[in-house]
Order: structure tokens, then C-alpha cells, then sequence
């Protein structure tokens, strides 16, 4: 859990680093959530929430405790996101880059560990709505996409068609089981 924090710290900062006129948002959130089935063939596990939501996780296939996990264990998982977007003057082509870094426990150990993917897309202003705060994107596939721009994203007035726009997002996970609390004994009535 170390490693994921640490991780998550340097995350974003990297992520600033790399994109010079970004606006940087961020989300972590925190649960502790029952398993209540395992799918070792798809190598997935089916988890309820604190709000009795349930949710499906893949496993990588690097964890290697799977076997290990029953329903009604318990685990703490801790979810953060960070999203970047930088306005780049100049032209560039458009591109997309995947980063994937996966952190497991050693075989035999308490199962856990954690995922961090980064992606980083670039694409070029096709065309600009500077009341409405809007561009329109041209992807490395030519496939073109209007995003709303946040008021936070400075010199957006300066944008010109043609221009590169880079986005950065990266997504992280965390698993750590935790001990199943015993349910406590109703004190007895002496009578």
C-alpha cells in the first residue's frame, strides 16, 4: 500500500510536469468492500460496496493470490484519478500513449497490491467555440470530438485552430485485504 501511495503522489506532479499550461483535477476515494464471489477462470471477483452497490473487478493476470480470495473477505480498496490538459501552442500530430504499472503481492502473501494506467492523447483543434468554451479535436485516427473546456484552463482565448491539444489521465487502484470483523455478542440478561 506503501508503493500505491507513493505512486499516486508522484503521479500527479509527473503528470503536471509533463504538460506546461495544464490544469490538473483530482479524485481519490477510499472503501472497504465484501467479496461475495470469485471467477477464477475469468479471473474476475464480484465485490459489494459500503452502499450495497456491486461491482466487478478484473484481476491482472500478475496477481497470484487469487486462490486465496473467498467470498466474504473483506478489502479496502482506494481509487484515485488525475486528469491533465495542457494547451501546447504549435502544430504536432495527433497520438495516444498507454503506461501500465502493476504492483502485486509475493505469492502466498495476503492478497492485494495495485494498478496504475496513464494515457496520453494529443490531438489537433479543428475548430473553437470561445464563448460557449468548446473545441473541437482531430485524434490520431481522424475522428473529431468536441470537449467542453473548463474555465481553470488559462490562455484558452489564445487557442487557434491547428493548435495541439495534449490530455493526460491516469487512473489508479488499490487492494488490501482486511481482517473480517467478528460480529460482537449481545451482553447476556442475568434473570
Amino acid at each position: 500500500m506503501k508503493r500505491f501511495i507513493l505512486a499516486i503522489a508522484l503521479l500527479v506532479p509527473l503528470l503536471a510536469f509533463a504538460q506546461p499550461k495544464g490544469v490538473i483535477a483530482t479524485e481519490q476515494i477510499e472503501a472497504v468492500v465484501t467479496v461475495t464471489k470469485v471467477d477464477t477462470k475469468a479471473r474476475t471477483v464480484t465485490v459489494r460496496g459500503p452502499r450495497g452497490n456491486l461491482q466487478t473487478l478484473a484481476v491482472p493476470p500478475e496477481a497470484q493470490n487469487l486462490d486465496r480470495v473467498k467470498p466474504g473477505d473483506r478489502f479496502k480498496l482506494t481509487y484515485a484519478e488525475a486528469l491533465v490538459i495542457a494547451l501546447n501552442k504549435g502544430g504536432g500530430k495527433p497520438a495516444v500513449s498507454v503506461d501500465r504499472t502493476v504492483q502485486v503481492a509475493p505469492k502466498g502473501g495476503k492478497p492485494g497490491g495495485f494498478v496504475v494506467r496513464t494515457y496520453s492523447a494529443s490531438g489537433v483543434v479543428d475548430a473553437i467555440d470561445y464563448k460557449n468554451r468548446y473545441v473541437s479535436l482531430r485524434g490520431p485516427k481522424g475522428n473529431v470530438v468536441a470537449l467542453p473546456v473548463s474555465a481553470d484552463v488559462q490562455d484558452f482565448d489564445k487557442l487557434a485552430v491547428g493548435d495541439t491539444v495534449v490530455i493526460a489521465y491516469a487512473e489508479a487502484l488499490a487492494v488490501e485485504m482486511v481482517p473480517v470483523e467478528k460480529p460482537k455478542e449481545a451482553p447476556k440478561k442475568k434473570g
